[in-house]
């Protein structure tokens, strides 16, 4: 759901040839130190990085398909605030179909590795913690798994670059990226085709330890600049062995309302009332 989420903090701007130039050198140190390629890590500083405000809510549309069935729809809020430093707060909240009405999932993800997530389950009442191990679980059913609702540092993979490729008549950066920890990730590598303009990942193949092609893959297909921010407005992640699919589409999004600290909490995630203001319209 970066879908959905996707990244939130600010690229900041190079005001000077010499700021440029030292910049430049110093990601060419570390790229050398961590076995990144110089331009891959730079362009994935840059992907990372770019401008998403400091908080964002919206309206999804979540639909669930398998090859030749029925579709399953459900609707569901998403939350989203940029702490800075690495340090970001997410919380999504399904409202619809009835039986799942009130679920909610809450993660926080701080700098380095560490991150926490909580489930909400109106049934059982109660938050209960989902352990690291889960990150290869599949969220509410769908194909996203708990790790891909995790944000993902830099620092975690090392990268390179693969050439380019075409979505339709858009020329695209192939970025690889593998995991430094290969215990850290239910990936063994992922590649995202960036698009050069707004430097959105227009497609991601996830491959798995052992597979030679991608297991999921996630298409974005509409794009577009909302306060100023580009953000996907529709995509759908892939299961390319059972042939199921999620698609996500956004109803309506807003940035930069000021959501309060008090919203991303166990007692926020257990209490749907907190939100209501701060639902877009």
């Amino acid at each position: 759901m970066d879908s959905v989420r996707s990244t939130f903090s600010k690229l900041v701007p190079l005001v000077a040839v010499i700021v440029l130039s030292m910049l430049q050198f110093h990601a060419n140190a570390a790229g050398t130190r961590s076995g990144s390629d110089p331009a891959a890590l730079d362009l994935a500083k840059q992907v990372y990085h770019r401008e998403n405000g400091e908080d964002m809510s919206s309206q999804v549309q979540m639909v669930l398909a398998d090859k030749g069935g029925a579709p399953r729809t459900r609707l569901l809020y998403s939350y989203a605030k940029d702490k800075g430093e690495s340090e970001r707060w997410t919380l999504m909240r399904f409202i619809e179909p009835a039986d799942i009405d009130g679920t909610g999932l809450l993660t926080k993800d701080y700098p380095g590795d560490e991150s926490d997530q909580w489930l909400y389950l109106p049934a059982l009442g109660r938050v209960r913690v989902i352990s690291s191990s889960r990150k290869g679980g599949r969220f509410v059913g769908s194909d996203f798994f708990y790790e891909d609702l995790r944000d993902r540092e830099v620092e975690m993979d090392l990268h390179h670059l693969e050439g380019t490729g075409k979505i339709g008549n858009i020329v695209c950066d192939l970025l690889v990226s593998t995991p430094k920890d290969p215990s850290n990730s239910v990936y063994s590598k992922r590649v995202r085709w960036i698009h050069r303009k707004t430097l959105v990942p227009l497609r991601v193949d996830f491959y798995q330890k052992g597979s030679q092609k991608p297991v999921k893959r996630m298409i974005a297909r509409k794009l577009k600049r909302i306060q100023g921010y580009w953000t996907v407005l529709d995509s759908t992640m892939y299961d390319l062995k059972s042939g199921h699919q999620t698609k996500l589409a956004i109803r309506t999004i807003k940035y930069d309302q000021g959501l309060p600290d008090s919203l991303f909490t166990k007692q926020g995630l257990s209490d749907a009332s907190r939100e209501l203001r701060y639902r877009p319209r």
